[in-house]
């Protein structure tokens, strides 16, 4: 575990698993996330590739200055931790809000991605399929599971939400996240984008409704689309093994 301090002093914590002679992957998680949140991932992941994953400012351990913040942001966040890490191209992995980030990243600094996995994420802007699901008032954690999941597995849920209560919450830095979404669109630029990408949603996602991944796989030249039968915002906890085998093997098949 360590941080890298920015040029404003903000804090970044990130961690390192596996072996560094193995092919970088760059974790990015969703809004409010932290490298919990990828505790059924990293070990599989990190058996075969030098995994890095970090939490955003706002995120997690890291610092969340109240201020306005861009995608830009966290774009330069992300290549200043590779510069530290010294990497110079990395498979890179972003889930919902990092998704937006991998998208920005790729496309403005094409040279330091070698593979791009979007998942459960969109493009941004006016092209955006807004879910039209409902989840019961007071229960907002409903919308990042498939409903037949939450419903057959509360003891999977539970944990969930138990080590997520750990994760130090501040009010301001999801308004401010949600800020940086707002200014958020790439639809038009997704054809310039080179790195070999791979798109992966659950079927029953009720915070990003799929139809969004299908936009990104038509827009994005060569691109892989994956659905993952039956889960939900949250497909990398609810189905673990089968999302991280998808990811590898496509990792495999782009190495060079």
């Amino acid at each position: 575990m360590a941080w890298l301090v920015r040029s404003d002093g903000c804090r970044l914590y990130h961690e390192i698993h596996g072996d560094p002679g193995l092919g970088p992957l760059l974790m990015l998680e969703g809004m409010g996330g932290d490298i919990p949140g990828w505790r059924r991932n990293i070990p599989h992941l990190a058996a075969e590739l030098f995994v890095v994953a970090y939490d955003f400012r706002g995120n997690g351990r890291s610092d969340a200055p109240d201020e306005p913040m861009a995608m830009a942001t966290f774009v330069d966040d992300t290549v200043a931790l590779l510069d530290e890490l010294r990497i110079e191209r990395a498979h890179v992995y972003g889930q919902s809000f990092g998704g937006m980030v991998a998208q920005e990243l790729a496309l403005g600094h094409p040279e330091r991605v070698r593979t791009l996995v979007l998942a459960c994420t969109h493009a941004g802007g006016a092209h955006v399929v807004a879910s039209r699901a409902k989840v019961p008032k007071g229960e907002p954690w409903r919308e990042l599971y498939a409903p037949r999941f939450a419903k057959e597995h509360p003891e999977h849920v539970a944990e969930d939400l138990r080590v997520g209560s750990e994760n130090p919450r501040r009010p301001h830095a999801g308004r401010r996240q949600w800020e940086a979404v707002q200014g958020f669109d790439a639809y038009d630029r997704l054809p310039t984008i080179t790195a070999p990408t791979l798109v992966l949603h659950g079927t029953d996602d009720l915070m990003v409704d799929p139809e969004n991944a299908r936009i990104l796989a038509s827009r994005i030249p060569g691109a892989e689309l994956v659905l993952l039968e039956g889960a939900g915002h949250v497909y990398h906890s609810e189905q673990a093994d089968r999302a991280d085998a998808v990811v590898l093997d496509f990792v495999r098949r782009h190495r060079a």
